[in-house]
């Protein structure tokens, strides 16, 4: 018999799925941060693990060839989040790491979003607006969302 969260899960939209592995980089970002306070290094590096591990099942998932512009602004941003968990981890910078969750909380509400007012994966015009090159000298990142 599995889990609770298995069984919520189990008749779950595709949106609500992506929204759910959008809560575990959160999840796993906060317990980044609890280890930086606590300057546990190993477990820092086991939550971003764990982290990275859901942006890589995301992106690997994308169909560029289908989705269009949403699609490659979407993998931009997994990349561009990768690149920043990494520089978080490797500064064990609570700041970074609250940025990188502020990300993925961004496009989680449009995930949110497109959730309430569809049933089925969306073509993602929803999505691509929140995608915007903007410089960021903190991150030295070119995107936000």
């Amino acid at each position: 018999m599995g889990s609770y969260r298995e069984h919520v899960l189990d008749g779950a939209s595709a949106v609500d799925l992506v929204i759910a592995l959008y809560d575990g980089i959160i999840r796993f970002l906060y317990a980044a941060i609890d280890a930086v306070d606590r300057s546990d290094a190993d477990s820092r590096r086991a939550a971003v693990k764990r982290a990275l591990d859901i942006i890589i099942h995301l992106q690997a998932r994308l169909r560029l060839d289908v989705g269009g512009r949403p699609a490659r602004a979407l993998s931009e941003f997994y990349a561009s989040l990768f690149a920043q968990i990494l520089k978080a981890s490797q500064s064990a910078s609570r700041a970074r790491f609250e940025h990188a969750i502020e990300c993925v909380r961004n496009v989680r509400s449009a995930w949110r979003e497109v959730a309430r007012s569809e049933n089925t994966i969306p073509a993602a015009p929803a999505i691509a607006p929140l995608a915007r090159p903007t410089p960021d000298a903190a991150t030295g990142s070119n995107w936000t969302a």
